[in-house]
């Protein structure tokens, strides 16, 4: 099995997205797939969420205007633009990997594509800037088709990643999903909903891990939305088991 390089939540941190893309050894000095990528030697998932900054503070550094103003149509059109000329990037980026590079569908990239929800953050900024009803920008079309195609789930070698979690109703962004408590709970509450898939592994994203990734070995999952933490997972499955080790591109040291 090839080594697996599992990336969480983007939220428009592009910079940290390739930086992180380069240490693994997925992309090059000039942010092309490398031969590790392109032949299959090498995988990367990113668990969704590339769009949205989480905090005002990122959105000011994302677009200039300090501070950000989510009602400025001005403001909303400065970060929608910034946005899509970094989701272009990825976008051939992914393209050129030949599918050895999977994106996963995250509630923010369905937020952006169906405006049934206006979702915030909690410094209080609502995403609006991809919504022209609020004064923001419709993505383009080839974009918009492209995060329509992203699947919510994905399994290889009997690793399941998913955005939120292992059970298939928490892959739902619907009423019930932005109403329960439960896609952000499930690890605590309900942390056997992973031995009772069937998978030998799962790894997902959407709930913040403010102290870095963190692994759950007597559960077989890991929670790897920490890419502001400068931290991504890779997992080395073989017949046996799944090992995996936690890699930060900040220092260049791992834990495992």
């Amino acid at each position: 099995m090839p080594r697996i390089v599992a990336i969480g939540d983007v939220h428009a941190e592009y910079g940290k997205l390739w930086r992180a893309l380069r240490h693994a050894g997925a992309a090059n000095v000039q942010n092309e797939p490398t031969p590790a990528l392109t032949s299959g030697r090498l995988r990367v998932v990113l668990l969704g969420d590339l769009v949205h900054p989480k905090t005002r503070e990122a959105y000011t550094r994302l677009t200039g205007f300090e501070p950000y103003d989510h009602r400025n149509p001005e403001h909303l059109r400065r970060a929608a633009r910034v946005q899509i000329r970094a989701l272009l990037r990825l976008k051939r980026f992914v393209e050129k990997a030949g599918g050895f590079a999977v994106v996963l569908r995250g509630n923010h990239d369905q937020a952006v594509l169906d405006h049934r929800f206006l979702l915030g953050n909690a410094s209080g900024i609502e995403h609006a800037e991809f919504d022209p009803d609020r004064g923001g920008l419709a993505l383009p079309d080839s974009l918009a088709e492209w995060l329509g195609a992203f699947p919510k789930e994905f399994v290889v070698g009997g690793i399941h990643f998913a955005h939120v979690g292992p059970a298939p109703w928490l892959q739902e962004y619907d009423d019930m999903f932005y109403q329960s408590k439960e896609p952000k709970s499930w690890w605590f509450t309900n942390p056997d909903y992973m031995q009772r898939s069937g998978y030998r592994f799962g790894v997902y994203g959407h709930t913040v891990m403010k102290e870095g990734i963190r692994v759950f070995p007597e559960y077989n999952f890991a929670l790897v939305d920490a890419l502001d933490r400068e931290q991504y997972l890779e997992l080395l499955p073989d017949a046996e088991e799944v090992s995996w080790q936690i890699a930060s591109f900040a220092r260049g040291q791992t834990a495992g």
